[in-house]
């Protein structure tokens, strides 16, 4: 076996020079500004394209889960282009237009939206995925691309590879930690979608200038791409934040969840028409609050009209607000009656008092927050009618369709006293029968009222669920029915748990609503 000689020493690894990877490094602090900054602007696209989406394909899981897949892809292949880029460029000559580059698809982002929705309108799940690509996948993209390049650039030591990559990664999740918070508690309720995107593009594109004329005064370096180019991309730029002021807006108001519009109804000169998301809500005459004009609210009031002597007050509470058509029939037509409203967004109940008759007092209140909460906090055996009217588009939010949020409702609805759901399904009409198998495990009798064509399944419908503790006066609901709209059906007892067959009871540990209401 061969030793070295004794006298013979390898140096210490300390001693070893650093190998350079890149030309500078940048400065600390401006490399963990850069990748704070450009992973902070993805969670803010990604937050502002659901509401940007919203109106056209709907708010429901799928949507949801389309902006969230998409924007993870968008960072994948922006981060694994990035870091090729970095391997075969001088990443220093890169991260400027790559900014700038992002500011200008976020102007565009609005218009394309704007344009592409209108024809991309509906629940498919091309639509959707198609429209949601368009919202963020290319400025998302070149936003993730920002921190490979700086990542490069800071490799100036390949024995500290672990310790800069970790650290810049975490001030990569900081920022977007920090941008989700800020853009869901703060910007989305004090800005418009169109400022929230638009200041980010200016943003983006200051920034990614300030970087480039600051990089190529300490190393100068030409900028990728010959200067005609250049000047086309910042036309385009320009011309996408101009053509946002002219896009088709299908919003008056942006609430905190809503996208919110009301027409006037031009058949009826005192008609207005709630739409929410592009979808029609609520419909309200503002001089005659007794007049109902979609079925459903016939229905409701239907069964108002029996659940107890004629002009006798109720003490009703309603899980939903929207344009408040059912609290203002109630007080017109039995005076007295206390109306308590749990509404989850406060915008609409502003636009319910400046643009839809709404006026609160002491017959009509008017609680802002989530109706599961709310209803937890209520005295039991406080109320005769409790109408659930809550939908996130044309879905109720699946924590108010379980059994658990069923037996709070029966908890707080006194003997005797009627529970009415609106439920929206379409054909094999899935969610209609677990729902109704939901209220039916904790309310002892149920009926269901819903056109003879919907029970067919031969179209989607509104559907209002009926339950009580106590047996329900069908026969009193059916002449009442047969007044208001004598085509309906209504279904109870052996028909109904034909109907029902073996369906899901719904828990807050399974219920998966949005599945359940997507047509086969």
């Amino acid at each position: 076996m061969n030793t070295p000689p004794s006298d013979v020493a390898a140096p210490p690894a300390s001693s070893a020079p650093p190998v350079s990877v890149t030309g500078r490094a940048l400065p600390n602090g401006l490399a963990a500004f850069l990748v704070f900054f450009s992973s902070g602007a993805v969670l803010v696209l990604e937050t502002v394209a659901l509401r940007l989406v919203g109106p056209y394909v709907g708010v429901t899981l799928q949507v949801t889960s389309s902006v969230i897949g998409i924007a993870l892809a968008a960072i994948a292949y922006g981060a694994w282009s990035g870091g090729w880029l970095a391997d075969r460029r001088n990443p220093r000559g890169l991260l400027a237009p790559a900014l700038v580059l992002a500011g200008i698809a976020t102007a565009i982002t609005l218009p394309v939206v704007r344009y592409a929705g209108e024809v991309l309108r509906g629940g498919a799940a091309s639509a959707i995925l198609l429209l949601v690509a368009l919202a963020v996948f290319v400025p998302a993209a070149l936003l993730a691309a920002v921190t490979p390049l700086v990542v490069k650039l800071q490799l100036a030591d390949l024995r500290r590879t672990g310790q800069v990559v970790g650290r810049l990664s975490g001030i990569g999740t900081l920022g977007g930690i920090t941008a989700t918070l800020l853009t869901g508690f703060v910007l989305v309720a004090a800005l418009r979608s169109t400022v929230i995107l638009l200041t980010l593009a200016v943003a983006l594109g200051l920034v990614g200038i300030g970087l480039g004329w600051y990089l190529r005064r300490q190393e100068p370096t030409e900028l990728p791409g010959p200067a005609r180019t250049r000047a086309v991309l910042a036309v385009l730029g320009l011309v996408g934040a101009g053509l946002t002021t002219v896009a088709p807006n299908p919003c008056d108001i942006e609430t905190a969840y809503h996208c919110a519009r009301v027409t006037s109804d031009p058949d009826r000169p005192n008609g207005r028409t709630l739409l929410l998301n592009s979808a029609q809500h609520s419909y309200v005459d503002l001089a005659d609050p007794k007049h109902l004009e979609y079925a459903y609210t016939k229905w409701i009031g239907a069964v108002a009209d029996v659940a107890a002597p004629t002009g006798q007050r109720l003490d009703a509470l309603h899980l939903g607000g929207g344009g408040f058509t059912v609290p203002r029939y109630l007080t017109a037509t039995r005076p007295g009656t206390d109306n308590v409203v749990f509404e989850i967004d406060g915008g609409l109940v502003e636009l319910g008092e400046r643009e839809l008759g709404v006026r609160t007092g002491p017959d009509l209140r008017a609680v802002v927050g989530d109706a599961r909460m709310l209803v937890a906090g209520e005295p039991t055996d406080s109320r005769d009618l409790v109408v659930g009217d809550a939908f996130g588009h044309l879905v109720v939010p699946w924590h108010l369709a379980t059994r658990e949020m069923a037996a709070e409702v029966r908890r707080v609805t006194r003997p005797g006293g009627v529970y009415v759901q609106n439920v929206i399904d379409y054909p094999p009409l899935r969610f209609i029968r677990a729902e109704l198998a939901t209220v039916a495990a904790e309310f002892t009798h149920v009926a269901l009222i819903a056109p003879p064509e919907a029970l067919a399944e031969e179209q989607g419908s509104n559907f209002l669920i009926v339950g009580s503790d106590a047996p329900l006066p069908l026969d009193a609901v059916r002449t009442r029915l047969s007044e208001v709209d004598p085509k309906v059906s209504l279904l109870s007892g052996a028909a109904l748990t034909e109907f029902v067959g073996g369906a899901l009871v719904l828990t807050d540990d399974y219920a998966p609503v949005d599945q359940l209401l997507a047509t086969a």
